[in-house]
C-alpha cells in the first residue's frame, strides 16, 4: 500500500505561483508512476500532469508551459510547480499513485482510472 498526502495549496492572485507537494509513505517502491489531478466545482476531474519511473512526463494541454511536475525519489515526494496561474486553475488538487501500470497508465497517463492510491487533496484558489 502507498499513502499520499498533498500540501502547499492556498490562495494566490492571477499570474502568481504555487508549489504543491505530495509526500508518499508505505510501500513507495511499488509506485510506478505518480500524477496530479484537479477538480473544480461542477466539473469533471482532470488529469494535470504525470511522471513515470523513468522520469517521462505528460501534461494536460491547459497547463503546458506553466506547470512542471517533478519527483524526488530520495525524499519520496512529488511536486507540482505552478506558474502564471489563472482563475480557471482554481480547483481541488489531488496527488495519486499508480502501482499497476497495466490498468491503463500506458494508454492514458492522465486518466484517473489508472491510479489506485489517492490523497485527500489540497485547495488552490486563483483570484483575478
Amino acid at each position: 500500500q502507498v499513502q499520499v498526502v498533498e500540501s502547499g495549496g492556498g490562495s494566490v492572485q492571477a499570474g502568481g505561483s504555487l508549489r504543491l507537494s505530495c509526500a508518499a509513505s508505505g510501500n513507495t517502491y511499488s509506485a510506478y508512476a505518480m500524477g496530479w489531478f484537479r477538480q473544480a466545482p461542477g466539473k469533471e476531474r482532470e488529469g494535470v500532469a504525470a511522471v513515470d519511473s523513468d522520469g517521462s512526463t505528460n501534461y494536460a494541454d491547459s497547463v503546458k508551459g506553466r506547470f512542471t511536475i517533478s519527483r524526488d525519489n530520495a525524499k519520496n515526494t512529488l511536486y507540482l510547480q505552478m506558474s502564471s496561474l489563472k482563475p480557471e486553475d482554481t480547483a481541488m488538487y489531488y496527488c495519486a499513485a499508480v502501482t499497476d501500470p497495466s490498468r491503463g497508465f500506458f494508454n492514458n497517463p492522465l486518466g484517473g482510472d489508472a491510479y489506485d492510491h489517492w490523497g485527500p487533496g489540497t485547495q488552490v484558489t486563483v483570484s483575478s
